[in-house]
């Protein structure tokens, strides 16, 4: 079976690396790797914590792309690279603009689109923007879909997509994860773990991240006054701050936080196994990602997530994740919360992930050859 599996972002990567992986171990599968380029310096960052070289190299990427710009470009590119290589499936991930005009351009040649990551929502196509109507438009077009819980599959029922083209995997992003950790027990660590050890030694940490679309502008502001008053409050905490390479994100970030906060570290982003390091190290997690929402889990850390709306309330129901909006006042009252309850990661140590069980990649290339599923557990 030829597959191609395409990826222009750094979750993209990171969550289909252990697809890669797959696919490489079986025999019948002849995989191809298309990458658009949707982001340049982040994706290659990704693509060599794991080790993946791609097959095509579309480098869409232009210096201030619009999305009707880099959807056209993308069309024009990912549609003559399908036809040239022919596939019999086609793999994308989640909810980018890669991923939906390539499921587009698949389906414009008649190819079976295989979604990972499928049936996340919010039910607000305005949050987040444009994920939303991607993630919706994707599950039009595709043949299987993989979704990562029981409350993705239950979005797909309700949307009218036949159930015996849905298929519960858990989510790749465990599967990846399990790759990196096994990476720290090795003798004399690695660059990754000395990296992360090198910030504030002997404190614990509270590890933040805002990069979201729809968080540029007054709401970015709201977060950083919140972070300033949460490290005036908590000196005894260090504060690790990666800030994103988008300049509607630096601006403001260094604005607001640049100065005497002896506490606050502002630092590049950093590649992904030292941002699951700092996870794993962290006492408390701020953040506006979808991917740490998932990731944070593997570690027991309790995440405030600065959003109105989340397509991953399996973590909120579990008692993981907060879900705090992107005022001030609510962002400070949720961390404090978590930080005040000292039992809080003992009690989630206690828990199953609600996010998989490191078998995804598995149960996705057994999808396509017809070949039985393990049960994912609840």
């Amino acid at each position: 079976m030829k597959v191609m599996l395409v990826f222009g972002t750094r979750p993209e990567v990171i969550k289909l690396a252990p697809v890669v992986a797959e696919a490489q171990r079986r025999s019948d599968m002849q995989l191809t790797i298309c990458s658009t380029g949707q982001h340049r310096e982040m994706l290659h960052q990704a693509m060599g914590v794991f080790g993946i070289q791609p097959d095509i190299d579309l480098a869409v990427i232009h210096a201030n792309q619009t999305l009707s710009s880099l959807t056209a470009r993308l069309m024009e590119a990912l549609g003559t690279a399908m036809r040239q290589s022919a596939p019999d499936a086609v793999l994308v991930q989640g909810d980018t603009t890669t991923a939906f005009v390539a499921a587009l351009s698949a389906f414009y040649l008649h190819i079976p689109v295989g979604h990972v990551e499928a049936g996340l929502r919010t039910g607000d196509l305005a949050s987040p923007f444009p994920e939303e109507l991607n993630r919706v438009l994707i599950a039009r077009m595709a043949r299987w879909h993989f979704a990562p819980t029981g409350a993705a599959v239950s979005s797909l029922r309700a949307e009218g997509v036949d159930a015996s083209h849905i298929h519960l995997t858990g989510n790749t992003v465990v599967d990846a994860i399990g790759v990196i950790r096994q990476r720290w027990g090795q003798s004399g660590g690695n660059d990754a773990v000395r990296l992360a050890e090198s910030f504030f030694p002997g404190r614990e940490l509270v590890l933040v991240t805002a990069h979201r679309r729809e968080n540029q502008g007054p709401a970015m502001h709201q977060i950083c006054v919140a972070i300033r008053t949460l490290c005036e409050q908590h000196p005894e905490l260090g504060f690790v701050f990666p800030v994103h390479l988008s300049p509607a994100v630096r601006t403001v970030v260094n604005e607001e936080l640049s100065g005497n906060i002896t506490n606050l570290l502002l630092i590049d982003p950093v590649d992904f196994e030292t941002n699951l390091y700092l996870q794993s190290r962290s006492r408390l997690i701020i953040t506006d990602s979808g991917g740490i929402q998932e990731e944070a889990p593997s570690f027991a850390v309790p995440t405030v997530v600065m959003r109105d709306h989340t397509e991953r309330m399996e973590g909120v129901a579990n008692g993981f994740s907060i879900l705090a909006g992107t005022n001030t006042e609510t962002i400070i009252r949720a961390a404090n919360a978590l930080l005040a309850d000292a039992t809080v990661k003992e009690r989630l140590s206690s828990k199953v992930n609600p996010y998989g069980d490191g078998l995804a990649a598995k149960r996705i290339f057994d999808v396509l050859q017809g070949l039985p599923l393990k049960a994912l557990s609840p």
